[in-house]
C-alpha cells in the first residue's frame, strides 16, 4: 500500500461491538483477569500495553516499513529509552548538529558512564577515525536541527555495520512521507511524533521504531513497560487522528517552504538559507536522493547578526513566535536564545517551521519584517 492508505488504514478498524468507524478511546487502567488468572484479550494493564497505544504502534511501523514500535510520552522520552538500552563504559557517535535536548541527553548520562562525541558525518573520513572498540551506538539527524544538514544514511549505516554498530535515525523533521531511513541501512528510526505526526500542535509523542524486533529494541520494549513514560490512550488516540492527514500536510507544507526558501535566497536581508531544496546548499545531491520532497524546515541568518535577527522576528504578523514545528500554523524563533548560553547555532539564525497558509501571504509577512 502506498503511505496515504497506510496513513488512513494502519492500526485502525470498525469497532466489533458498536460498528464505529472511528475507534473509541479505551481510558482504563486496568483490564479483568478471568477465574483462571488468564487475560483473554490480551490486556492487563494500561502502563504495559493499551488498545489505543498498540493501535498507534502497529501504524508508526507500518509507515516505517518497520517490523515494531513502542510508543513514549514525549520525543525525549524516546531518545531516552535509547541510551539506557546501553551499558556504562559505552560509546556514541552522534552527528554534531542535533537538537539541543538530545545533545542535553548525552551529557546527562555522561553520569552513567555512556560517552559520546559529536562529529561532522557529513565527512566520512571524520566518521572512520572516530570509532573506537567501545563504540556501540550512531546517531543521525537528517535533516539536522538547526542547521538543517544532510546526512548519507546509506554510507554512514555501510561504515557502521562494519563495526557491528546500532544506527538510528531521528527522523522527525522529514518524517516517513520525505524520507524512510530503512531503505538506506538505518536499524531503528526515532521520531518525536509532537511535531509532523501528531501535526496538530496539541498532543506530546514520541516513538522509537524497529526495522527488525532484534535483541536491542527488546530492551527498548523493557524500558518502555518498567520505567512506565508511556502516553495516554487520548494522546495516543489523537497521533492516530493526526497521522490520517500526514501525507497531505507534509507535502503542502514542502512545497510551500521551497516558495519561501527561494524568497528568502534573493532577499537583501538575508546572509545566508539553510535549506536542502536549494541547489546551492551542500547536502542538495543526497537530498535529492534520500528524500522525496525537502521538507517543511527553513534555517536563515540575517545580515546584521543578533540585533537584526530578533528586529525580525519582533515585526511578523502572520508567523507566531513559539518554539516547536510541524503543526498547521506557522512557527518563527531566534534558535540560539532558546538554546541557551552553551549554543552553538548562529546568533543571526531565526528558525521557520512553515505552516499551512497561503505561501504568498507567509512571503508577505517575511518582506514587511525584514525591510
Amino acid at each position: 500500500m502506498r503511505i496515504e492508505t497506510i496513513s488512513v488504514h494502519a492500526g485502525r478498524a470498525v469497532d466489533k461491538a458498536t460498528g464505529a468507524v472511528t475507534p473509541p478511546i479505551h481510558l482504563t487502567t486496568t483490564f479483568e483477569r478471568e477465574k483462571g488468572g488468564e487475560y483473554p484479550k490480551g490486556y492487563n494493564y494500561s502502563r504495559n500495553n493499551n488498545p489505543n497505544r498498540e493501535s498507534l504502534e502497529e501504524c508508526l511501523y507500518k509507515l516505517e516499513d518497520g517490523k515494531a514500535a513502542a510508543a513514549f510520552s514525549s520525543g525525549s522520552a524516546a531518545a531516552m529509552s535509547i541510551l539506557q538500552s546501553l551499558s556504562p563504559g559505552d560509546h556514541v557517535l552522534a552527528s554534531d548538529d542535533i537538537y539541543h535536548g538530545t545533545r542535553k541527553l548525552f551529557k546527562m548520562f555522561e553520569k552513567w558512564g555512556i560517552e559520546s562525541n559529536f562529529i561532522d558525518m557529513t565527512n566520512t573520513r571524520d566518521f572512520v577515525t572516530s570509532v573506537k572498540k567501545e563504540t556501540k551506538l550512531v546517531w543521525i539527524e537528517t535533516p539536522s536541527n538547526p542547521l538543517l544538514k544532510i546526512i548519507n544514511l546509506e554510507e554512514i549505516s555501510g561504515l557502521a555495520h562494519r563495526h557491528n554498530l546500532v544506527v538510528v535515525c531521528d527522523n522527525t523533521w522529514a518524517t516517513p512521507v520525505l524520507q524512510q531511513p530503512f531503505e538506506f541501512g538505518v536499524d531503528l528510526i526515532l521520531h518525536a511524533t509532537t511535531k509532523y505526526i501528531g501535526g496538530h500542535s496539541d498532543v506530546l509523542g514520541g516513538s522509537v521504531i524497529s526495522k527488525n524486533d532484534e535483541e536491542f529494541f527488546l530492551k527498548i520494549r523493557e524500558i518502555q513497560n518498567s520505567g512506565g513514560a508511556v502516553p495516554s490512550p487520548f494522546e495516543c488516540w489523537l497521533t492516530l487522528r493526526g497521522i490520517q492527514t500526514l501525507p497531505l500536510r507534509i507535502r503542502s507544507q514542502s512545497e510551500s517552504a521551497m516558495q519561501i526558501a527561494e524568497f528568502l535566497n534573493r532577499h537583501k536581508s538575508v546572509a545566508r538559507v539553510h535549506y536542502p531544496g536549494l541547489p546551492k546548499h551542500p547536502g542538495h545531491p543526497v537530498a535529492s536522493v534520500q528524500m522525496h520532497m525537502y521538507g517543511g524546515m527553513i534555517s536563515f541568518e540575517v545580515k546584521g547578526g543578533q540585533a537584526e535577527a530578533m528586529k525580525a522576528a519582533s515585526k511578523v504578523k502572520l508567523f507566531t513566535r513559539a518554539t516547536s514545528l510541524g503543526g498547521p500554523e506557522s512557527l518563527i524563533e531566534h534558535r540560539a536564545s532558546v538554546e541557551g548560553p552553551d549554543t552553538k547555532t548562529p546568533q543571526s539564525l531565526l528558525r521557520l517551521s512553515i505552516g499551512l497558509e497561503h505561501p504568498a501571504d507567509l512571503i508577505e509577512d517575511l518582506e514587511q519584517a525584514l525591510s
